[in-house]
């Protein structure tokens, strides 16, 4: 598949408009920015200590109780603090790389990502056949793991959808970079054929999450490098059109996550009741309300329960019956800030939520102060794949939106995830270090 490529013109670099910048103007940015870069790593270890704390009170809680039984739940600290380590390392490590050495390769760490997203859609399919991929593990008939054994045993597991956010952030900014070129509607198209594929084989997995997330991105980075905005409504507007087209090719389980948010309100949880059509397009079935808080309502009412419960301080560190009881199913992971709150109350929610702000507004800080193209865009796809995560999980732990999967950046358990999003923060770190150039006026 060919992608078309605008072509390079000096008028299609993003150059600052004034030539004649004063000297003096880049040391003034470079101490602000580093302030800035100062504290937002701050700001990221912080998030990070406070995911390994959280998965600790998970594992040991205080009052003992069935929870501690759990080896499994005691193994989430050790193995998510194994990762924050090699997510260090591996920070340092692209922190010390020019960032444009790394958009350089970026077109084989996105072909990389798509072999491994490639071989867990061939093991779904073969499975169908009866062959199985040693390789990829089959979890609720989901495939979305590579294995790594030696003798027999598994000694690391990846989540290469995880990886496919940031690969597809650095190489969609590689290939934005002339942004000028993208006020035409037809222009667009290359960076659609690009986001096809990852979106495609990651929806196999299935991970519906994730690949809507990679279609936000897609929006909102074409709108950084340039895009009209008529043109982008125009496309989002047809995707409105079609989906009812889409809603029929969703599985039951994944129609289950989505209307479990419609049916929070009574009122509409008995107007479905009642209508036999409504019950068939929305649960395809009779839908019984008597049920639905240990159906499909289950997860989102014990997550904002959790929330409720810890009031403003919480119950303390390693302290609540969420804590102590397996009342929230994959608290490790996806309702991991319904626990935090439960933990801290509203002021632990709150502050966590303010250092994923500061990320967001450093990085926002970072990318209007490069004049590079793909510094800019990099630095912007970084914070809006950071921000678009944040509130979408959260949403989700409050119930104003369905579970879709995607963790809570830094926090959650997941080593694919956290050493991702350190690596991004040292990508973000690495834009900001970076003086911008000038142009001097010809004498």
């Amino acid at each position: 598949m060919i992608i078309p490529q605008p072509p390079v013109t000096r008028s299609s670099m993003d150059f600052p408009q004034q030539a004649d910048i004063l000297h003096g103007m880049p040391s003034v940015l470079s101490g602000r920015l580093r302030g800035l870069r100062i504290f937002m790593l701050v700001a990221a270890g912080l998030l990070v200590a406070t995911g390994l704390a959280t998965l600790y009170a998970i594992g040991h809680p205080a009052e003992g109780g069935p929870a501690t039984a759990s080896r499994e739940l005691a193994r989430l600290y050790p193995r998510q603090l194994s990762f924050a380590i090699a997510g260090l390392i591996a920070l340092i490590a692209v922190n010390a790389t020019s960032y444009r050495t790394i958009g350089r390769y970026s077109f084989w760490i996105f072909a990389v990502v798509i072999a491994l997203l490639a071989l867990l859609a061939a093991a779904r399919v073969l499975a169908r056949f009866g062959f199985h991929v040693p390789m990829v593990p089959q979890r609720n008939n989901v495939y979305q793991w590579i294995a790594i054994r030696i003798g027999g045993y598994s000694i690391l597991t990846i989540q290469p959808s995880e990886f496919c956010k940031l690969a597809y952030v650095i190489f969609l900014s590689w290939y934005l970079r002339y942004r000028s070129n993208y006020r035409r509607f037809k222009v667009l198209l290359g960076p659609f054929l690009l986001t096809i594929l990852p979106v495609g084989l990651i929806l196999l997995e299935p991970d519906l999450g994730t690949a809507c997330l990679l279609i936000v991105m897609l929006f909102a980075m074409l709108f950084v490098a340039g895009a009209r905005a008529k043109h982008l409504a125009m496309i989002v507007s047809l995707g409105l059109i079609l989906s009812p087209l889409v809603w029929q090719t969703l599985s039951p389980a994944q129609k289950g996550r989505i209307t479990a948010v419609l049916l929070q309100d009574q009122q509409i949880r008995q107007a479905v009741q009642r209508s036999p059509i409504l019950s068939r397009i929305l649960v395809g079935r009779q839908f019984n309300p008597s049920n639905w808080a240990q159906a499909e309502g289950y997860q989102l009412e014990r997550s904002k329960y959790a929330i409720a419960s810890g009031g403003l301080t919480g119950y303390g560190f390693r302290k609540g019956p969420f804590i102590k009881y397996d009342f929230l199913v994959y608290r490790e992971s996806d309702f991991i800030f319904a626990v935090i709150a439960h933990q801290w109350g509203l002021f632990g929610a709150v502050t966590v939520l303010g250092l994923y702000a500061t990320i967001s507004l450093c990085g926002l800080e970072i990318a209007s102060h490069n004049t590079d193209p793909f510094g800019r865009l990099l630095a912007a796809g970084i914070v809006i794949m950071f921000t678009v995560e944040v509130l979408v999980n959260v949403s989700v732990t409050v119930g104003l939106m369905p579970v879709t999967g995607l963790t809570l950046p830094l926090v959650s358990h997941g080593g694919s995830s956290l050493l991702v999003h350190m690596i991004a923060i040292g990508l973000l770190n690495n834009v900001g270090r970076s003086r911008p150039f000038t142009l001097a006026r010809k004498t």
